[in-house]
């Protein structure tokens, strides 16, 4: 069990870390699956790519959260062999035939994701046919300006073929679903609705009635300089695409948030180990926890935690915040504003980092931050704003 703290400065004082630290809010979490469970009209499955810690998992399975989005045959044996009831969806498009054979036969893994005519024969083949096998086939949606990740260039059937996979599923006696994915980070509610449209188009090809409808992920966090929509908007839009759908009452609907759940509900402490007047050398970077500000351009908040050598001067500053691997590209893009005295051994805690920070880090250079604990305070940004 993880070491809990008040909040971050006790963290600070008991461990003094030279070494970054996650500080996981389990209340966060908790509040985000109860709101996922309470407002989508469906089955909520965490996306467990997004932030797979054992931590993370536990505290959504604790509050609610039963079935998971795997992508792969450890996020398989890590949801199963953690959660025997939990179900856990094999939802990649892109699968071996051994990963297929253990999911199914090991695991008890029923549910398969395809979005091409070879896959849909591959999944057959290794987890047979009939009413035991559901696949989904997932359908190319049309770009949404302002997402992080367009995913629709790798993955995603057109709507012929897609019709033509549903009606060869059905036909081998399993069922079926449609599943699309908007793109990362949606910022657009209006971009669910004209998905499920073409989920609509599909169907009336198909002439095959589903057993799921999955829309996905893509529910945005709040990051410096965002302003999201209420996920209200996302709710409504999907449910009045749905219910447009005339889709047999037994139809599951699913969803599959990520960034939403978990975003906020984890920072990240780290120690300045230099400074060069207006750069901060630190001991984490983007082989890290911080890859996303490269590859998303996603802007987080920052403190400064100081336990000795007085207050800090109310002047900011501009910082860049440099990594600490030996390669010229480890520097955190943009700047942070912190106190301008800020020097060696001050910690800064930033924030924002649950989603695509610990799922992302590498071991380049032996640098690898894996200290977790738990703190009972509020996010940073909530600090912040009261």
């Amino acid at each position: 069990m993880e070491r809990q703290f008040e909040n971050v400065r006790a963290m600070v004082a008991a461990l003094t870390p030279s070494y970054p630290v996650y500080c996981l809010r389990p209340q966060v979490l908790r509040r985000a699956a109860t709101r996922f469970l309470e407002l989508f009209p469906g089955r909520v499955l965490f996306a467990v790519k997004c932030n797979p810690h054992p931590a993370v998992l536990r505290i959504l399975y604790e509050a609610g959260i039963r079935h998971f989005d795997t992508a792969s045959l450890p996020e398989i044996a890590q949801v199963r062999e953690s959660y025997p009831d939990a179900g856990a969806y094999f939802m990649h498009p892109v699968k071996s035939r051994a990963a297929i054979q253990a999911a199914t036969r090991i695991y008890g893994v029923d549910t398969f994701t395809v979005d091409h005519p070879d896959e849909l024969n591959k999944v057959l083949d290794q987890a047979g046919g009939g009413e035991g096998v559901t696949i989904m086939v997932r359908i190319k949606t049309p770009p949404v300006e302002g997402v992080l990740y367009h995913l629709a260039g790798k993955f995603g059937a057109e709507p012929l073929d897609a019709a033509g996979m549903l009606k060869e599923a059905h036909a081998r006696g399993c069922q079926v679903g449609l599943a699309f994915h908007v793109g990362s980070q949606c910022l657009v509610p209006e971009a669910y609705g004209k998905a499920l449209a073409i989920c609509g188009d599909v169907i009336e090809q198909a002439g095959t009635p589903l057993n799921y409808l999955d829309v996905g992920g893509g529910f945005p966090a709040e990051y410096v300089g965002t302003n999201i929509p209420p996920l209200e908007a996302y709710m409504s839009e999907i449910e009045k695409g749905a219910k447009a759908l005339k889709l047999r009452r037994d139809c599951v609907l699913m969803c599959e948030p990520g960034r939403a759940l978990v975003a906020e509900a984890m920072s990240s402490v780290v120690q300045v180990q230099l400074r060069k007047d207006e750069r901060l050398y630190i001991n984490d970077g983007v082989y890290g926890s911080f890859s996303e500000m490269v590859t998303a351009g996603i802007r987080l908040p920052a403190e400064m935690v100081r336990l000795n050598g007085g207050a800090a001067t109310r002047e900011m500053k501009s910082f860049t915040l440099m990594g600490p691997t030996c390669d010229s590209v480890d520097v955190l893009p943009g700047t942070f504003e912190l106190p301008a005295d800020i020097h060696e051994g001050d910690w800064i805690e930033i924030d924002r980092l649950g989603a695509y920070s610990f799922a992302n880090t590498t071991r380049f250079n032996g640098f690898y931050p894996d200290t977790l604990v738990t703190c009972l305070d509020e996010p940073l940004g909530r600090r912040q704003a009261a």
